[in-house]
């Protein structure tokens, strides 16, 4: 069973995270932010994660804290769902079009966290929400969940259209690396023997 579940508490947030690697999409998610929960909401739906996510922080001060807390929990969950990664594909490319952006996410399944991030985007804002913490999110999220990770948007116009291409190209290229291959079920695909060691 590669579930994981997460408490994470400070003086700032408080986020409680539940996953099934093995899910069929379904999420629950609630973190007082409207355009975070839409990106998580479908990166549950494009990965066939079933995930359950709770946060409260300070939106008081602004989005970033909470932001980035639910990028590292959310990490923190995925890799403890990993488990010793046995039999997993590792490895995964995809393109991702949304209308008229369109962004490349490859990753590896290493336990060795990397980001590399090649989006820009053309305001500071879509909607409440500072673009500048999509890179934020990745970044947690990549460094805690022990991926080595890149994206890189090939072009858009729309903001919110390249954030989500991030999030669904991320999504695609998780459910297709973390998928189990039957003809290396109870390897891990290593020449070490052993991921993120």
């Amino acid at each position: 069973m590669r579930k994981g579940v997460v408490m994470r508490a400070t003086k700032e947030t408080e986020v409680e995270v539940e996953l099934d690697l093995d899910g069929r999409g379904v999420s629950t998610i609630s973190t007082g932010i409207g355009f975070l929960d839409h990106m998580l909401d479908l990166l549950a739906r494009h990965s066939r994660i079933n995930l359950v996510l709770k946060a409260k922080g300070d939106l008081h001060v602004d989005h970033h804290h909470t932001t980035e807390d639910v990028g590292i929990a959310l990490g923190q969950a995925v890799r403890q769902a990993l488990g010793d990664m046995k039999g997993i594909t590792r490895y995964a490319n995809v393109h991702v079009p949304m209308d008229e952006a369109l962004t490349r996410v490859a990753l590896d399944v290493s336990g060795r966290p990397l980001l590399v991030f090649k989006t820009e985007f053309l305001r500071d804002k879509v909607g409440t929400f500072d673009t500048a913490l999509v890179q934020e999110w990745f970044q947690a999220f990549a460094m805690n969940s022990g991926l080595t990770l890149h994206v890189a948007t090939l072009y858009g116009s729309n903001d919110h259209h390249i954030a989500e291409s991030c999030f669904k190209g991320l999504a695609r290229a998780l459910r297709a690396a973390i998928a189990i291959d039957p003809s290396a079920a109870n390897e891990v695909p290593s020449t070490k023997g052993s991921l993120g060691t």
